[in-house]
C-alpha cells in the first residue's frame, strides 16, 4: 500500500471519528440506535455513523432515506437526546428502519 493511500485513509478516519465525537459532545447519540425526526415530524431509530453510508443518501447532516413510520422517503435529521420525553424516545427506539441484509 503506498504511503500517500495509507495518509489519506487515516485523514477519511481521523475526520470520522473527529465528527462523531464533536456531534456526541453536543447532545446527538450517534451510532447504531441514532434517534431522528423525518420531515413530517416522525420519529424512529436508525444506524447513523458520519461518513458511513449504507443505505441512505448522505447530505452532511441530513439524510434521505425511508421513514418506517410515515411509510415513506424523507430527509431525516438526528435528535438530541435531552430535547425528547422518554415516550419519545420508547416509541423512536420500537420503530427502527429497513435493517441491513
Amino acid at each position: 500500500m503506498s504511503r500517500r493511500l495509507v495518509r489519506t485513509v487515516l485523514i477519511v478516519a481521523g475526520v470520522i471519528v473527529g465528527g462523531t465525537l464533536i456531534a456526541r459532545r453536543l447532545g446527538y447519540n450517534l451510532g447504531t440506535n441514532t434517534i431522528v425526526r423525518c420531515r413530517q415530524g416522525h420519529l424512529f431509530s436508525t444506524v447513523w455513523i458520519p461518513g458511513v453510508k449504507l443505505k441512505e443518501l448522505d447530505l452532511a447532516v441530513a439524510r434521505v432515506q425511508y421513514c418506517p413510520v410515515g411509510k415513506h422517503w424523507s430527509l431525516a435529521v438526528p435528535v438530541r437526546d435531552v430535547s425528547l420525553t422518554e415516550e419519545e424516545r420508547q416509541f423512536a427506539l420500537a420503530h427502527h428502519d429497513v435493517e441491513i441484509p
